[in-house]
């Protein structure tokens, strides 16, 4: 279930010990099948698991949220990799992992809660959606190559994770593809989701990653096949209601939002507080939660009834996480409606990048040709989808104080009220923007003032500081991740004079220099200028009211800006050089060491150092290349979105 956005917290950096249970004992629920209706075709499980596996093939799901289908059987699975903080969140013991049982878990082979006698018990399913793909009706997608296990609840921390298979085989909504996902996606999306949750950034996480030696899966080219067991707290998307809009599936569109709040949200009371005039927009910080009983239910003439309150919970969840993607760095690479989580998660790793050198228009999709998806687009994008997702739940939201009429529920909107609903929803989708942008922009304030070493923000910090730091980076190709690690370490007694500001820009240039159109004098005297202006905001922030900061307050400072600006980030050019040295050199220990490296991104070090009471066995030259210069002919790395 869902915690309150003020109170969610990362805990990927917090130590991997944990007591943990065994993948038996784990408490495991189906409440996303129970729940939804499924796949008329297949009326019960025991259907779906009599059926040949290759007789499960793709085809059109009408009036259903899943299919029942179970993961191909994998030949000689090889367990490459796991996430320690993956194991703990879940709530698995670590000894676990070093199982028979749980290799073959990871791989699909071995199901827990079906039994295969009585033909009965949990079952996995398939998810049915659709989505807007670049902006354009795409038609029903679904989980193509994904499989859901179970919903895990872990016993210490009460979290309940959904468990899913990519890469498991065909499935009804494979369309013209064979359900299969190559080691080199699965790499990706294996480090990327633990990296994203360790930089305390919303995310879908990946438990392991298992190579399957007997698969060979055609892309551009042939390559390995692999699976990626990953989980999430709901694996639900823009395009499970795009698709019933659609085919005007008006009684599950209603049934899936009831489970969004119920079960992924924990229920009508945690939603935002109830907004009376939507005639008003909102510009202020997001209500407090909290609301009344009459309100759960919908009484009373106010125009904003529960589903409203909904679509604002996953409005604002949304609002944070693309807040979270632009402060630090992150493009997803293609955000169309089926990519894009009501529960706010960052989600389904395709052509993703974290910046190299800061440039607003950089996009990691070389199929984006349009720069539809580029950085400075994203919070849009969320927004298009999100009015998106408006409009499929526009009659719920529109309809207002009458949401539980009989007469609704059964027949839905009359002639007569149409344009009054139609006018309800436009006004509050448009009220659930203000919202929007007010809470991305509380976010984005929130998280740049503390990487730049701030303790409060002032308005005036958004011109002279975040925007002119990032137009600095922009005209003089300054690194985005290094410029922020390389301030953060920067003692204020070391640029006290102009002199000292000049001598002390030269260290956010590359090796070879800023551009040849700007010129080195001309570079200089632009970050010394800024460092000017920054240093003497940090002061006024951290000093009350004294000229300087003794030493201790400024290594205060320092300390604070180095537990918010990662000194590794698994960029573009670090993950070619993995999938080469595990795809074609047949390493495996690499893959350990990165993601150590990826769930402790705020280190200065690794090799060598002390985690959890036990030293770390790195290797710093490694480590060393992973953090430093990137190489000037993979900068700004594209890929393609096939996987």
């Amino acid at each position: 279930m869902a915690q309150p956005l003020s109170t969610q917290t990362n805990n990927a950096t917090n130590g991997d010990s944990h007591q943990g249970t065994t993948l038996a004992d784990l408490p495991k629920s189906w409440n996303y099948t129970k729940l939804l209706p499924n796949d008329s075709l297949y009326p019960t499980p025991a259907h779906s698991h009599k059926t040949r596996r290759d007789q499960i093939i793709p085809r059109q799901v009408r009036n259903a949220a899943y299919t029942w289908v179970r993961p191909e059987e994998q030949q000689d699975p090889e367990l490459l990799a796991v996430s320690p903080a993956a194991l703990r969140d879940i709530g698995i013991k670590a000894e676990e992992a070093k199982t028979e049982d749980f290799r073959q878990f990871v791989a699909g082979n071995k199901l827990y809660g079906w039994d295969e006698e009585k033909l009965e018990g949990g079952y996995p399913w398939a998810q049915c959606y659709g989505g807007f793909q670049f902006g354009q009706w795409a038609g029903q997608l679904g989980d193509g190559r994904a499989i859901s296990l179970f919903e895990a609840t872990n016993p210490e921390t009460g979290r309940r994770y959904e468990l899913q298979l990519k890469g498991a085989g065909l499935t009804p909504y494979s369309r013209f593809a064979d359900g299969k996902a190559v080691l080199r996606s699965s790499i990706r999306e294996f480090v990327v989701s633990e990296a994203l949750n360790a930089l305390r950034i919303p995310t879908t996480r990946a438990l392991s990653l298992t190579l399957l030696p007997h698969s060979k899966v055609l892309r551009e080219r042939m390559e390995p096949g692999a699976i990626v067991l990953r989980f999430a707290e709901s694996w639900i998307r823009f395009g499970n209601f795009d698709i019933l809009r659609a085919r005007g599936d008006r009684v599950l569109a209603r049934k899936l939002a009831t489970y969004v709040a119920e079960e992924v949200f924990g229920g009508w009371e945690t939603l935002p507080g109830r907004l009376e005039d939507p005639d008003k927009p909102t510009t202020s910080p997001p209500p407090k939660r909290g609301v009344s009983s009459s309100e759960i239910q919908g009484e009373g003439d106010a125009a904003e009834n529960r589903f409203a309150r909904l679509y604002r919970e996953i409005v604002r969840r949304n609002a944070l996480v693309v807040a979270n993607w632009q402060a630090y760095g992150f493009m997803n690479g293609v955000l169309n409606t089926d990519n894009t989580s009501v529960y706010g998660l960052s989600i389904d790793f395709g052509p993703f990048a974290f910046m190299d050198n800061f440039d607003p228009a950089y996009t990691p999709n070389h199929d984006d040709h349009l720069l539809r998806y580029c950085y400075k687009n994203q919070p849009t994008i969320i927004w298009w989808n999100l009015v998106r997702l408006g409009e499929a739940l526009a009659e719920l939201i529109g309809v207002g104080p009458e949401i539980d009429d009989e007469a609704f529920i059964e027949g839905g909107i009359t002639d007569d009220k149409e344009s009054a609903v139609i006018a309800r929803a436009e006004k509050l989708i448009g009220q659930a923007g203000e919202e929007y942008k007010a809470t991305f922009l509380a976010e984005y304030k929130r998280l740049m003032t503390a990487r730049f070493g701030l303790q409060q923000t002032k308005d005036a910090d958004f011109d002279k500081l975040y925007s002119e730091a990032l137009d600095t980076m922009e005209a003089l190709e300054l690194d985005f991740h290094h410029f922020f690690r390389i301030l953060s370490k920067l003692k204020l007694a070391d640029i006290s004079t102009p002199d000292a500001r000049l001598d002390k820009a030269s260290i956010f240039f590359h090796k070879e220099g800023p551009p040849k159109t700007v010129g080195e004098n001309d570079a200089r005297k632009r970050v010394a200028a800024w460092l000017d202006v920054w240093r003497t905001r940090v002061i006024e922030d951290w000093s009350d009211g004294q000229s300087e900061l003794s030493a201790s307050q400024d290594e205060e400072r320092i300390k604070a800006m180095k537990q918010v600006n990662p000194n590794f980030v698994p960029r573009g050019w670090i993950l070619d050089e993995l999938i080469r040295r595990v795809e074609k050199d047949d390493e495996r220990d690499v893959l350990d060491r990165i993601m150590h490296m990826a769930l402790h991104p705020f280190e200065d070090r690794w090799d060598g150092e002390i985690f959890n009471g036990v030293q770390w066995k790195g290797d710093a030259e490694e480590e060393q290349r992973w953090v430093g210069e990137v190489p000037r002919p993979e900068r700004a790395m594209q890929c393609s979105c096939s996987s």
